[in-house]
């Protein structure tokens, strides 16, 4: 009963500020409109209980009771450069709200809008105003509604059809210390189109408590092509909640590599429906955790349509006290034929406290398919340790070494090499960190 009352209270704090939320901006009638209408959602779901199946493993009462301690923007002395992707676009956004001072927008292709979401609320609103919240729905999620009623600013992609932007776009969002964050990014990709986008979330300092609850919605077209990277890296005592909805037409090829290694709590909800023929999706993450952090991975691949493949593999290291949730869930629609669903969750354990809770999923309408899903759970191989060992090197290095292996399988799929450099650096330190 108790936690029922202070999630209600923390409900009814967000759905009480609102009004003076509204009152102190000046926006189109159709936001205002689909802005209420989320609040009220909201209002009607209140924050995820225990209770609630999709949320049994993960406690949001320190969450829900995060206040906005209204801290300060990051002093001008701020710089992106331990962020930064070398020749990449960069977007920055602290707080939310994007940061020109910062950003280095270079020259894109004719046609191309890279911008902040409210730059492209003023300027053209008509194609905004057609994709938002069209694609993440907010009726039976309560962040996402929070998120819908909330937002101030985000990331804007438009990519019209026939082009190829080769240069990746980072997208790097900081949260000050005691700050709520909530960007909503709107990524349009057309027919026959190809970009690369990396979305990363992190502290100036890392060690910094804050809340971030982000959405982020893809449309991507016939034969679109894009590479997706989610990178949290934040302090930590940060909260982190963040949703990926991601709507896919014939022939397109999707792939997102969600790595994370800071937060006190991380939950991602990734979902990918495949709206058409011939379309192949991956779903990659790494997820490492240490000391009492919770980390938290729900992906659905919806195989709407037939003739279409879907690949994941999630991997875990967790020590300490840390707490890994994996929820993979894949539908095979009643005429979804001939779909090739893939699906592999590991984890491995590096302390007795370390816990994880798998649950792999099938539901299956069509009877021509090829579907396997499974998970394993273990410690570090004995005989390798030994094999190790037994040319010179000692217990610890031998364990790191193992260790490093199995969480570096998924950094290899990183395709942009400054990436994932960088991020095998920060592996390696998030390893000897939790050791």
């Amino acid at each position: 009963m108790k936690t029922i009352v202070e999630l209600d209270a923390a409900r009814d704090r967000y759905v009480t500020r609102h009004e003076a939320f509204l009152n102190n901006r000046s926006e189109a009638a159709w936001l205002r409109q689909l802005r209420v209408q989320a609040i009220e959602r909201f209002a009607a779901l209140g924050f995820p209980g225990t209770r609630h199946e999709e949320w049994k493993y993960t406690d949001v009462r320190p969450i829900a009771a995060f206040e906005n301690s209204d801290a300060p923007s990051l002093n001008g002395n701020t710089t992106t450069e331990k962020w930064a992707l070398e020749g990449a676009h960069l977007l920055v956004f602290v707080g939310g709200k994007f940061s020109p001072t910062l950003s280095h927008i270079g020259e894109l292709p004719a046609g191309v809008t890279v911008c902040s979401l409210a730059e492209a609320l003023s300027r053209d609103s008509e194609i905004v105003q057609q994709n938002l919240a069209r694609y993440a729905s907010f009726e039976n999620e309560a962040f996402p509604a929070l998120n819908t009623a909330y937002f101030e600013d985000g990331a804007f992609i438009h990519v019209p059809q026939n082009l190829v932007v080769e240069t990746p776009i980072h997208l790097l969002f900081l949260t000050p210390d005691g700050a709520v964050s909530q960007p909503r990014n709107l990524l349009l990709i057309g027919d026959n189109s190809q970009i690369t986008i990396v979305e990363e979330y992190a502290n100036k300092n890392g060690v910094g408590a804050g809340f971030t609850n982000s959405v982020t919605e893809v449309s991507a077209g016939k034969n679109a092509h894009l590479d997706h990277y989610k990178i949290t890296t934040e302090g930590a005592a940060a909260f982190h909640v963040g949703t990926m909805q991601v709507q896919q037409d014939r022939d397109c090829v999707f792939s997102s590599h969600s790595v994370t290694f800071g937060g006190k709590i991380v939950r991602h909800q990734a979902n990918a429906i495949m709206g058409g023929s011939g379309i192949e999706t991956t779903l990659n993450g790494l997820y490492v955790g240490g000391e009492d952090q919770l980390i938290d991975n729900h992906t659905v691949m919806d195989h709407a349509e037939p003739h279409c493949a879907s690949h994941e593999v999630y991997a875990g290291v967790l020590a300490g006290r840390s707490h890994g949730v994996f929820n993979g869930k894949i539908f095979v629609r009643l005429d979804a034929q001939k779909t090739d669903a893939k699906q592999s969750n590991r984890t491995l354990l590096l302390s007795r406290e370390a816990e994880i809770d798998a649950k792999p999923q099938l539901e299956i309408f069509a009877d021509d398919v090829k579907c396997t899903h499974g998970a394993t759970i273990g410690q570090l191989d004995d005989d390798a340790l030994f094999y190790l060992r037994a040319r010179g090197i000692n217990e610890h290095d031998a364990r790191d070494i193992l260790t490093y292996a199995f969480a570096n399988d998924i950094l290899e799929r990183v395709q942009i090499a400054p990436l994932r450099e960088r991020l095998e650096k920060a592996l390696f330190e998030k390893l000897q960190s939790i050791r």
